[in-house]
């Protein structure tokens, strides 16, 4: 039979169709008893390799082909061969397919227990030492979970957290919004960086207030590490003179080394030659780091066990 333009198409790609996914929605459940029949060229033996009814499968192709508005096949009693249409159409439909299964299988070993996928979120400041260690203590236990690793600032991370990118984040200050869980698991000592030749780095303690005429180098605006020095200066009872604003921590503890300015720190990994870290006696300078995740969005196995495992830790997530 040759290739015959349908004149009583059932459905366009005009109207409600586009707002509701197109002809994509449409056909999908179709597709496959296709790509069958097409492979078979025989309405009963791809029947019973796809284990449906044969009628179930003929109806199936009639709408598909009344959806698209062609013949695809030319029939011969039970025999069918493709028409030019249902050629071209074949091709497409069998990479879509073959895309389709390869997205399952992936979705499928993101969540396997044993191999699965966590997706992890967590600041500048804890990528040297923190994050290393955690995964390689739960990695004792679960050696072939793998990770997809985002290392940002606070609120770059739990904006990926409500688009889907995340599963979880260590963040600070622990975020309070409705759609968020979180759960403060540790806190950490924030100290005063001055340079070593600096007339506070003789002293092992200092009131915050005690900086308050000296320039800052700081975090920028949105990290989390920003808005908490800013607020324990309040606490002081001055407004800091910004000197820099940065990205990096240790970009920073450079630039106090260089003279430029001190400022509120935590900790470094490895000490930084040509300054001096200060204790802050007043006020209580320190921050909390917890872990958070999307309010009912559900855990794979590897998640929840991950999960399990930073809840654990709670008192004793830093190094000493």
């Amino acid at each position: 039979m040759a290739h015959q333009q349908r004149s009583e198409a059932h459905l366009s790609l005009s109207g409600d169709t586009e707002d509701t996914g197109g002809m994509a929605a449409v056909l999908a459940p179709r597709l496959a008893h296709f790509a069958q029949v097409a492979r078979t060229e025989h309405v009963t033996r791809a029947a019973q390799e796809m284990r449906v009814p044969q009628s179930t499968l003929s109806r199936s192709l009639v709408r598909l082909e009344q959806d698209l508005g062609v013949d695809l096949f030319a029939r011969r009693g039970r025999t069918l061969s493709l028409t030019p249409a249902g050629r071209t159409f074949l091709a497409s439909v069998e990479r879509a397919l073959a895309e389709i299964e390869r997205a399952a299988d992936e979705v499928r070993a993101d969540a396997d227990p044993a191999t699965g996928k966590v997706a992890f979120g967590f600041l500048h400041t804890m990528g040297s030492e923190t994050v290393p260690g955690l995964i390689r203590a739960f990695r004792a236990d679960h050696p072939r979970v793998r990770f997809s690793l985002v290392q940002n600032y606070g609120e770059a991370m739990l904006e990926r957290l409500r688009s889907g990118e995340l599963d979880l984040c260590l963040t600070s200050p622990v975020p309070d919004a409705p759609d968020l869980v979180g759960r403060r698991l540790d806190e950490q000592k924030l100290r005063l960086v001055v340079p070593a030749d600096h007339p506070l780095a003789a002293r092992k303690r200092v009131r915050l207030a005690e900086a308050a005429d000296e320039a800052f180098v700081t975090l920028e605006p949105g990290y989390g590490m920003r808005r908490i020095a800013d607020d324990l200066c309040r606490q002081a009872g001055f407004r800091p003179r910004i000197a820099f604003e940065g990205e990096e921590a240790e970009t920073l503890r450079g630039l106090v080394a260089a003279g430029l300015g001190v400022a509120l720190l935590p900790p470094p990994a490895v000490a930084r030659p040509g300054v001096v870290e200060l204790t802050v006696t007043a006020p209580r300078a320190v921050r909390e780091i917890g872990v958070a995740w999307l309010d009912g969005h559900p855990d794979t196995p590897p998640v929840a066990a991950f999960k399990k495992f930073l809840l654990s830790r709670r008192g004793r997530l830093l190094p000493d």
